[in-house]
This record gives C-alpha cells, structure tokens and sequence, in this order.
C-alpha cells in the first residue's frame, strides 16, 4: 500500500504541512512514530513534530486546545467528548483507526496466587478468571478489590466491565475502578495501591517482567477486533484543513500497512524502542509486538495472534456500528441512558467512514460499501 510520488503530487495541496501531533507511550503508537522515521510524512508533503505524553486527559486537552493538530486518541473517548460528558464538549472525529486490540488485564501477583489454587486458570480463560475472582469476593471482608483503568471513556474500562460481568461481578457494586496513566500503573500494582489493572502493551508485559503482576487474560480473549485508538483531529480542524488531513491519513495508512508485515515488527520494536521514542527496553516491546507474551514470570509464552492489528480484517475503517456498541456501554458511565437517535446521530458525525474512504480510493484500496457491520 503505497503512493508514487507522481500520485501523491496531484492530490489536493495541505493547507498546512508543519504538524504537532500526540500520542503516548505505549507499543500501539508504533505506526505514528515508524511514519517520521521512515520518510512517510515527508513523501507526503508532512513535516511531523512527534510529541509523547502521559495521560490521556492531556492529549484529550490539547487537541481541543489547538496545541496538537491531531493525535493518537481512545477510540470511545472522541464519543464522550463530543458527547460533552464530564463537562467538556468538543466535536471530534476519526477518519483513520489506527488499531485494533492489544490490552490486557493484570492482577497483583499475591492476588493471582489466591485464584489459581482455588481453579487452576492457567489457560488465562477470561470466564475461568473472572469467576474465580467472584468466588474469591465472596468470601473476602474489608475493602473492595482497586483495579485501574486508564480513562473512564476507554476501550480499557470497557473491557475491564465486561470481564466482570463474565464472572457474574457487579463493576459499579462491587469493586472499585479508579483511573491511572498507563505509566503509573505497575509502580501502583507494585505498592499495593491497586490489585489489578486493564491497560495496553507494554505495561503488562512490564508488569509480569518485575515479578508484579500475573497477565490474568487478553483484551482479545474478551473482545476480538474491539476498536483501540485512532486518528483523531478536532472538527473545526478538519474543515480548516481537509488537504492536510488527508495526506496525515494517507501517511498513516501506509505505516499501517508496513506494521501488519510481522518481516517489519523487529525493525519497529528498534525503532520506537528508541529514548526519542518510548524509551523502553525491546525486551518489554516484543512480546506483543511479536504475538508471544508472557503471562506469568515463571511460565512460557502463549501465542496470541493478531494481538496487535494494524492494517488488515479491515482494521482501519471507523465503523459506527463499532461507535454505536461503544456508545451504548458508556451509557451507565456516563449516568444516564442515550437514546438511538442521539447515537446514530454520534456515531455518523464522529466515524467519518467518509473521509477513510476518499483516502482508500486514492491507495487504490477496496473499503467496505457499508457503514454498518451487520
């Protein structure tokens, strides 16, 4: 998937060419991060500033703000912005998914220990886990279990709910859900502040690494092909910039595409490895990246494919029905029910499966004719 440069000249000229764009440290940045170091940006007319954050509130912040032209986003969180919950409205939308799973759900190592003497879940079965634990509250006095997520508007919160549900546990009764930076999370699991978290590659690798924790069970053993993060720009910037926002979504796409050959992933891990970068050890990237975690510090590897998806099972399409699904999961976060309209409505403005397309037709790339998986 690729643009002669022939091509990429005849498309519509960027209204801007020097961007700032956000993401944070995390593996499935990698597309973002393999574009700036392998020319992509620049074949396409782009002159990127790669800014690294720390929470997802700060990224949240400064596309509204107008500090970022666009960003590495939450796929739920574009949803909930715009839905103005939490006291901030700002219509932002999503052209691009720029991945699909690649969480996980870790539990403090002394916690994992309880469970497997009860059930024998070595299998990391997300139903035998989380009903082991629910036999584990059962019987325990004092405080609720502390889990963290990294935002309340998150495919990781959603995921972390749906876990408990399997084991017939109540997130909102009976445990508590506090919200962490990824990067906080295994120092937080470390000091027993939290007895577990949902959060992405490579924090629980890292966490499994230190001896900390125990990788209970994988997002895509709960949720194959739930909607990660994606290109997000702010409206009002797009409508500004629709030439520049094109050609960052052209870029992308092709850093995609170079990420879904498993040839490349070593290259990538060399690469955003790098102290510029994430500045993490390729010993905590390769895991995932590979599809070959670590559960338990004293187990093998099991293999989890398409643990990380870039590019193929048509992973960049911004589907609104993805949208509406999450759409109707943030309803009891956010208090109070949305009504079909109000999410359909959500679902077309923010999913622009519109704008993924007139960047597919310029690859030459076949998209799905309908908006709608059925």
């Amino acid at each position: 998937m690729t643009m002669s440069k022939q091509a990429i000249a005849k498309l519509p000229p960027a209204e801007r060419d020097n961007l700032n764009i956000g993401y944070m440290r995390l593996s499935d940045s990698a597309p973002m991060i393999v574009a700036q170091e392998l020319g992509i940006y620049t074949k396409y007319g782009l002159d990127v500033s790669l800014h690294r954050e720390v929470s997802w509130a700060n990224i949240r912040d400064k596309i509204i703000a107008g500090t970022f032209d666009a960003c590495q986003m939450l796929a739920p969180m574009i949803l909930a912005t715009s839905l103005g919950v939490a006291g901030i409205r700002a219509p932002i939308i999503n052209g691009l998914v720029l991945s699909l799973n690649g969480n996980g759900i870790t539990l403090a190592a002394s916690l994992w220990d309880k469970l497997v003497v009860r059930k024998e879940i070595l299998d990391h079965d997300p139903i035998k886990t989380a009903q082991a634990l629910r036999d584990l509250i059962d019987e325990r006095l004092g405080e609720p279990l502390t889990f963290a997520t990294v935002h309340n508007f998150s495919t990781h919160t959603l995921l972390l709910r749906k876990w408990f549900k399997l084991g017939g546990i109540d997130p909102d009764k009976e445990v508590k859900i506090i919200v962490l930076p990824p990067e906080q999370m295994v120092d937080s699991l470390s000091q027993g502040v939290i007895d577990g978290f949902c959060v992405g590659e490579p924090w629980n690798s890292i966490a499994v690494e230190y001896g900390a924790g125990v990788l209970a069970t994988t997002g895509i053993k709960i949720w194959r092909g739930a909607p990660e993060k994606v290109l997000a720009v702010a409206e009002t910037w797009h409508d500004r910039n629709p030439g520049s926002h094109l050609r960052l979504r052209l870029a992308l796409m092709e850093a995609c595409a170079w990420m879904s050959d498993m040839n490349n992933r070593e290259q990538a891990i060399d690469i955003i490895s790098r102290p510029e970068y994430l500045d993490l050890a390729k010993a905590y990237l390769r895991p995932s990246l590979s599809g070959q975690l670590f559960h338990h510090r004293a187990q093998g590897q099991s293999e989890q494919r398409d643990f990380h998806v870039f590019d193929h099972l048509n992973a960049g399409f911004p589907w609104r029905s993805d949208a509406i699904e999450m759409i109707d999961q943030l309803a009891p976060l956010i208090g109070k029910p949305i009504s079909k309209d109000t999410s359909r409505a959500l679902a077309q403005r923010c999913y622009r499966t519109d704008l993924y397309r007139v960047a597919a037709h310029f690859l030459n790339i076949q998209s799905p004719k309908i908006d709608y998986r059925k």
